[in-house]
Order: C-alpha cells, then sequence, then structure tokens
C-alpha cells in the first residue's frame, strides 16, 4: 500500500488511534450513576435482569433500540487521517 510521505508505521498508529477514539466514545455513552426501575423516557417497567446486565440502566429496550437507532445514523469520520490519505 503507498502511503505517500507517511513514516514507517504510520498506517498502525492512525489505525491504533482510530480505535481508542472509537473505544472513549463508547465508554463516555456508558449510563452512569444508580439505574431506574421505569423508563425514563416512556415510563414502562425495566425488567429486573436488564438492570441487573446493565447497571445505570435508564432506557426500556424499546428506547435503548430508538436511540442506538438514531446515533447510527451518524457517520464518523476519521479526524487524524493524513493529508497524503486524503489527497488520494
Amino acid at each position: 500500500m503507498a502511503t505517500g510521505w507517511a513514516g514507517d508505521g504510520a498506517v498502525q498508529a492512525q489505525i491504533d488511534a482510530t480505535v481508542k477514539d472509537g473505544i472513549k466514545r463508547a465508554r463516555s455513552k456508558l449510563p452512569q450513576g444508580p439505574g431506574l426501575t421505569h423508563c425514563e423516557e416512556c415510563g414502562v417497567e425495566i425488567p429486573q435482569a436488564r438492570r441487573d446486565a446493565v447497571p445505570g440502566v435508564r432506557l426500556c429496550i424499546a428506547c435503548q433500540e430508538a436511540h442506538d437507532a438514531e446515533e447510527a445514523a451518524f457517520a464518523g469520520y476519521n479526524r487524524r487521517g493524513s493529508k497524503d490519505s486524503q489527497l488520494r
């Protein structure tokens, strides 16, 4: 793979940085604090099994799926891309 002016290991460093950024973003979206017994969006009771499996849960499964679908529409892009990779 041609890397232009990129140094040795630059491609792997870019991949590693992108993965670390993704992990950091995912961790920042995890629920914090005490969980709820009822969904904060629709008021439906959250099953005990879900509360045990997801500490800090605040949404029922249906509301969580809708929230996840909205976020999936966001297409993140690599802000760390080199100028060489942007010119290709």
